[in-house]
This record gives C-alpha cells, structure tokens and sequence, in this order.
C-alpha cells in the first residue's frame, strides 16, 4: 500500500469516528475495520461519477449495514459527491444530510435506505435483475450500453437474518454474476464474539447457494482486496461473495470489543486513534490532509472519463438503434396518466361475476402491452395470484429478458428485491403473495414506503372468503397494519371496476407503494360501481331512496352485502347511503368538501362492514357508529358458511344499522 493510499484510507477511518463522536452517537467499529474495503472498491473497481450520481450505466453500492453510515458518508464527502464537512459535523441531527442511517432520495449517493440488516443484500439482487433483465433486452453486439455491477458489503447481523438466505438463494440460483458481494467478517457482535450465536461455516453455505466464494486474511491488504474483487468481475457464470477478515474498531483502543460498535470511542481514544494511525494533527477535528483531497478529486475524475464514453457509446447506439433508443426512452419515463385514464379498452370489464384477483390478472396482461418495463411475480403463487403475464417469458439465468419472475416461497426477499428492481431505475415492478403472508414482508413494504418506490404489491385470498384453508390462512389484522403505515395506498376493490381504478393508480404512482387486496372468490360487478369514482378512494355507490338515516361503508367483497342489506332496510321504509371505501388513504387526499359530500357529519348513524378487523374504522363511524367486523380469527369451512357464522349477511348488517339508528 503506498504512502498516499494508506493515508486515504485512514482519512476514511479518521474521519468517521470524529463524525461519530462529534454527534456523541452512532457506530465507528465496522468504518474503522472496513475502510481498506470501501478504499479500494471506490477507488480502483468501481465505476461511478460524482459529478453525475445518476448516470444510468454507473455501478451499483448497497452499504448493507446501514449502521456503519459514518463510512458512507465519509466516502461521499471525499469523492466528491456533495457532502460538506459541515454536514459531517451535523450526523444525526435533525435535518441534516447525515442521518443515521442511509435514506434514499434524501442523501446525494446513496442507492438505498438500509437499516434493517439483511435488507441491503435483498435489494442489490434487485438491482443486479434489473441490470441483467435491461441487458438482455437492449444490449447489442459491439453496444453493451447496460454493463455494470452491484457490489455490496454488509456484516455479520447481515448474513444472521433471515432475509440474507433468501436473497442469496436465488441469486444463485438466478446466476446474477455481476453481483459481488464483500463480507466484512469481524466476529464481533452488540452481545460480543460472534460464536456465542453465529458459528455456521458462512462460505461454504453461500457456496451451496451457488456463488463463488473468496476470503481475503488480511482486511488491511489492498492489493488482495483489489485481486478479489478482479477475480470476482473475471467469473462469468455465478455472483461472488468475498470474506475479508478485519478488526472492528481498528486502530482504536476498542479493536476487537463489541463496545466499539454502537457508541462513540471517547475524545482521548480518538486522539489515540489518530496518533496509532500516524495521521497528522491528531488533536484537532475533522482534519484532512489536502494531498487526500487531491488524491481523492483524481480517483473521482476516472469516473467522469468513463461516463463520457459511454455517452460516445449510447449515442453511436441511439443513431444505429432508433427503434431500441424509443423503447429506452419509454423504459425511463413515467406512464402517461392522461392517455391511460382516456384509454377505453383498459377500463372495459365483464358483466359475469368475477374474482377481484381475477380481474387484477387481465389488468396485469393489458399494462404488459402499455407498460414494455412491467416486471414481477409471485412467492410461487403465481397461478393462484394471477400475476402471469403471457407470452411475456420467464426471468432466468438462461433468459433474463423474461418478466414473468419466479421468487419461490421467498416473501421477505420478494419486497426486497422489487425494491431494488425499482432503485435500479427503468423498471415499474410488482410481487405477490397470499394475503395473510404480508407478514413476511412488511419490514421490506416499510423501506419501500420510505424511499417513496412506486411498488405494486398484489394480495389475493384477502378475508375469511379464503375458506377451508383455515384461521392460518384467513387474514384479520393484516389491513389494519398495513393501514397504518405511511405512504401506502392500500386499495380493497369491491369488483372488476375498482379493480381497474387500482391498476391505475398503482400504474401512475410516482411516490406511494400500492397494495391492491383481492378476492378469491367471485364478485358480481356492482350496479352503480364507478372506476372514475373509486380513484378517490370513497365514494356513493348507492344513495339513499328516501330521507338519508344512516350510512354503510363497505370494502370489497362486502359492498354487495351492504348493498344488499339497504334494500332490505328500504323495504322497511329505512334509507341509507352506501359508501364504497376502496382505498383510505386516498379518499383522506380529497377536498373537506368532497369527504363532507360523501360522508355528511350530520348523519351521525354509520356502520362499517368489513371482513377483517375493525381497528381503524372509529375515525368514519365516530362514537354513535358499529362495525360488522371480525373480533376472533377465523374458522376451517367453505366461504359461505364462514360469511354467515361472522355476521357478514345482510339480514345482520340492516340488523346493525337499525340498532343504531334506534339508538342515536
């Protein structure tokens, strides 16, 4: 290691633990022992330009153990990237480009909000599909305008998660070659030594996973470092994973103690640190050398060069190419809502009763043909779920240009990796599953939520309507969980037509994740159902005959039963106002006086009818409302039994709406 790169990658580890400690808060253990890793992938493998963060061929880094954020940081401030030693000084404090843990879209670099470990290695197999899948559908002989990696470096807790396996499994199995993966194996836990709980032999279970596996000795050695990461781009045929032994907390009085993860070292072992590290000026803060500037600034030039040819390249493909230079264009630009909202033959549904994830089948097969970019799957449900695009072909190591992708009883990788087919960016991604088994992948839905991705999630069998299959498989709080989560559209469609109304708004989202639950079983499509409507998220699917006394509010497979039971109320001279209420957090965007127009404050009367829990409902019923709700979880039995033994008929629900009328 030379004298200048020594000091770079010191300028890394010093640097770090001042940000840390400045804030009195973080992790300075992993920067300090992962800091060669991080060097010599930016510096010399990695090809990336400051200048352009966005540049579409660039590679790929997910800092995995979102923890170790100060490293990150500490890259981006010395390449260039945008960040001040000004904003280092501000980690984790509030509003600042430091957070503690990476975020997405908030700090100019990073390429995903990671936190969750395990989270990182999920979404940089996402990443290294999509630049598999856009190679294949665009790469031409001479013309390899898609042609980059997705290096990752995560720790220990990483590979401990549940997630990581998943992940890894299909990569492997997917032969996603240009995927490197860096183990920063230190050993060391929050709770100590990592034998305590963690003693599997971890490359050869990612070898059976089928990856080539490598293990540098030395953490500190770049020149190993640097032939690894060679050796890993040379093989054509698998993903790499690449253990690097370090020492966390390296340098420090703290090397090798699981106190050097979590907590700041302490002002005087900083100073020692420094002086250990021969760095100059030990006692003074946030002091970097100007040949480590000067180096760094020359290193983040090569980057520069090599966007500017492959500017020569694209352009020289775009004059060749016409026809693959539109199709990229459409690949990379947002659907247009207008043409889509005025396109009749997406909106067009049958008169025969149908199942809502049915519906969702077909509006998946018309967007293939609107939407060349619509990748996804299903945790091996596919035909239940209906999510197969036809004619559409299979992602696989032997056709990436498939999009119909097969994720296995992988759920939890499923989320991650449709995020990172997104971040990749020229992709409008989408996954499914039983609804019941969105348990699996709420931590990867949050992430989503976060970063502000445009996922499309599908959830099929959403209710006791499920049947035979039992309470295990009858989902119950899973709407209210998800109701609760910011920045997701979770749209419940009552037939084909709403079903239509959350295809669009799944189609043309730009920031908000959408969850579209539907049934399995069939649902007729509902006089006075309106998809223009529905794009409100609630609205008056039936009106009151007479003098309004009360109003249902119903999703889903319910709204017929509301329905039904109005005109049982109607027979008795009791009108009501049915409210379809597809999606909450939509109609909550609308006008006070559009909510006002539909949900009157002065009928105080309501009932909420709802095959799930009814936690949540209180804010549209109010204190005079009830719920037809489910309070148990469900039962093993045919659908129609379950509906009438929980209340969901008609003959209930008026019963309900009369009792209370009668009491207001």
């Amino acid at each position: 290691m030379s004298n200048i790169e020594n000091k770079c990658v010191n300028a890394i580890r010093v640097l770090s633990a001042d940000t840390v400690q400045k804030a009195k808060s973080g992790h300075p253990g992993m920067p300090l022992g992962a800091a060669p890793i991080a060097y010599e992938l930016w510096a010399h493998h990695m090809k990336h330009n400051p200048k352009n963060p966005q540049w579409a061929n660039r590679d790929r880094f997910i800092l995995s153990s979102g923890h170790a954020s100060a490293m990150l940081y500490s890259l981006l401030h010395l390449f260039g990237y945008g960040l001040t030693l000004d904003d280092m000084k501000q980690f984790r404090q509030e509003d600042s480009l430091t957070p503690g843990h990476p975020e997405y879209g908030h700090t100019v670099g990073v390429e995903a909000t990671t936190g969750p470990l395990g989270s990182g290695i999920g979404m940089a197999v996402g990443m290294a599909m999509a630049e598999a899948h856009l190679a294949a559908k665009f790469n031409k002989p001479d013309f390899p305008i898609v042609d980059h990696y997705t290096f990752v470096i995560c720790g220990d807790g990483c590979l401990m998660e549940g997630i990581s396996s998943e992940s890894l499994s299909l990569a492997g199995t997917l032969a996603l070659n240009k995927l490197i993966i860096l183990y920063d194996s230190n050993k060391i836990s929050i709770e100590g030594s990592t034998d305590i709980a963690f003693t599997e032999n971890v490359q050869q279970r990612v070898a059976a996973f089928g990856f080539q596996t490598l293990t540098i000795e030395d953490g500190n050695n770049l020149e190993e470092l640097g032939a690894a990461i060679e050796a890993a781009k040379a093989e054509k045929n698998l993903p790499s994973f690449i253990t690097v032994k370090t020492h966390i907390g390296y340098g420090s009085a703290k090397q090798d103690s699981a106190s050097s993860h979590g907590e700041p070292l302490g002002e005087e072992n900083v100073i020692a640190l420094k002086k250990n590290l021969g760095w100059d000026k030990p006692e003074e803060t946030f002091y970097i050398p100007a040949d480590v500037y000067e180096h760094y600034s020359k290193l983040a030039a090569q980057g520069a060069t090599a966007e500017s040819a492959w500017e020569k390249l694209f352009a020289d493909y775009a004059e060749k190419f016409p026809d693959e230079k539109i199709l990229w264009d459409k690949y990379f630009a947002p659907v247009d809502a207008e043409k889509l909202l005025n396109d009749e033959n997406f909106w067009q549904v049958p008169d025969k009763p149908q199942a809502t994830r049915a519906s969702s089948g077909v509006m998946i097969n018309r967007l293939k043909d609107i939407m060349p970019n619509l990748i996804g799957g299903s945790a091996d449900l596919g035909p239940s779920n209906k999510t197969i695009m036809k004619g559409a072909g299979e992602f696989g190591k032997d056709n990436y240009g498939g999009r119909n992708v097969h994720f296995g009883v992988r759920e939890m990788a499923m989320a991650a990796i449709t995020n990172g087919l997104i971040l990749h960016g020229g992709l409008h991604a989408y996954c499914a599953t039983f609804f019941v088994f969105v348990d699996y992948m709420k931590p990867m839905m949050r992430l989503a939520s976060l970063m502000k991705l445009p996922v499309t999630y599908i959830f099929t069998h959403d209710s006791i309507g499920v049947g035979e299959d039992g309470p295990t498989h009858q989902p119950i709080e899973q709407l209210a969980m998800l109701r609760a989560q910011p920045n997701l559209n979770v749209f419940r469609a009552a037939d084909a037509v709403e079903t239509a109304a959350g295809w669009y708004l799944a189609a043309t989202a730009k920031e908000t994740p959408t969850a579209l639950i539907l049934t399995r079983q069939n649902l007729p499509t509902i006089k006075g159902s309106d998809a223009t409507a529905a794009l409100k998220g609630g609205y008056v699917i039936s009106e009151a005959a007479g003098t309004c006394a009360g109003i249902l509010i119903a999703t889903g497979s319910e709204v017929s039963i509301a329905l039904d039971a109005q005109a049982l109320l109607a027979e008795e001279n009791i009108f009501v106002r049915v409210v379809s209420m597809p999606c909450q957090e939509i109609f909550e965007q609308q006008s006070d006086e559009y909510k006002e127009s539909v949900l009157p404050k002065k009928i105080r009367a309501r009932v909420a009818v709802e095959a799930a829990s009814d936690f949540g409902w209180q804010k549209y019923i109010g204190l005079d409302g009830a719920t037809v709700a489910m309070k148990t979880f469900g039962a093993s039995a045919p659908a129609k039994v379950l509906f009438k033994k929980f209340g969901f008929t008609k003959e209930n629900v008026a019963q309900v709406m009369k009792s209370v009328i009668e009491k207001i």
